[in-house]
């Protein structure tokens, strides 16, 4: 194995890293933060989860371009993995599909 191809290896590791956290705080966010914001009058919950969330999100879209650039990513599948993103539940998908090519 190339060095090359270590570092190839690594950046997708930390993509995959990256989306399962980030999917983790979307959901936190959205299913835990926003109605303690708005049932229980909390709205620190929001403003905190939502920052960690925000910084996370950040990092999944610059470790996306990263992995686009360094692996040579179709644009559609970075597309679908943007979009991915966007969603809750799909960064767990993208988490998935990363595992099972990483290894």
């Amino acid at each position: 194995m190339s060095a090359g191809t270590a570092v190839n290896k690594n950046t997708v590791r930390r993509f995959q890293k990256i989306a399962l956290f980030e999917g983790i705080s979307f959901i936190l966010l959205v299913f835990i933060a926003m109605p303690l914001k708005y049932w229980a009058d909390f709205p620190l919950a929001v403003k905190y989860m939502g920052w960690l969330h925000g910084v996370l999100f950040i990092a999944y879209v610059f470790a996306l371009i990263q992995c686009w650039t360094e692996y040579s990513w179709k644009f559609g599948r970075v597309i679908v993995f943007f979009v991915a993103s966007l969603l809750p539940f799909a960064p767990f998908f993208v988490e998935k599909k990363l595992q099972s090519e990483t290894h």
